[in-house]
């Protein structure tokens, strides 16, 4: 094989690694792929907030609000000052239209990065495709921010 090929070779299974080094907000992995209505929402939701250390797993009673932002983000609302970011492991079609069920397979009283979910068509009940969780990264008022 030449030194291209090679070259080719490493590129490709690179840039999958280089994107996921990528800073947190809206210029994360799957925001380039994001309408200008899609972006609004989702600085909407994050404005005025900072990322954290990402944390693999939700406890149930932070997840009581979902916010679908794309076919690969989801944010989860645990009060007015705290929202978590989920980037999924890929693409999960047709999250976006927000008008299938989400059905959860989770184990215990988390939601974990790299626990599965699928959609089902609300009138049908055709279940739709399985999709993975990314890991949560928590977005905060930082301390003192009354607005």
């Amino acid at each position: 094989m030449s030194k291209t090929i090679y070259a080719a070779a490493l590129a490709m299974l690179a840039g999958p690694l280089i994107a996921s080094c990528a800073p947190s907000g809206a210029a994360e992995a799957g925001a380039a792929a994001l309408t200008p209505k899609q972006m609004e929402r989702l600085d909407k939701q994050l404005a005025g907030k900072v990322p954290g250390e990402p944390v693999r797993c939700l406890p149930n009673y932070r997840s009581n609000d979902t916010i679908r932002i794309s076919d690969d983000i989801l944010l989860y609302r645990s009060g007015g000052n705290l929202v978590y970011r989920n980037n999924l492991k890929g693409s999960c079609p047709g999250l976006a239209r927000d008008s299938d069920i989400m059905v959860i397979r989770q184990f215990g009283s988390s939601t974990c990065e790299g626990d599965f979910f699928h959609l089902v068509d609300r009138t049908s009940g055709i279940r739709g495709p399985t999709c993975v969780f990314g890991e949560f990264v928590p977005y905060r008022k930082p301390a003192g921010d009354a607005g």
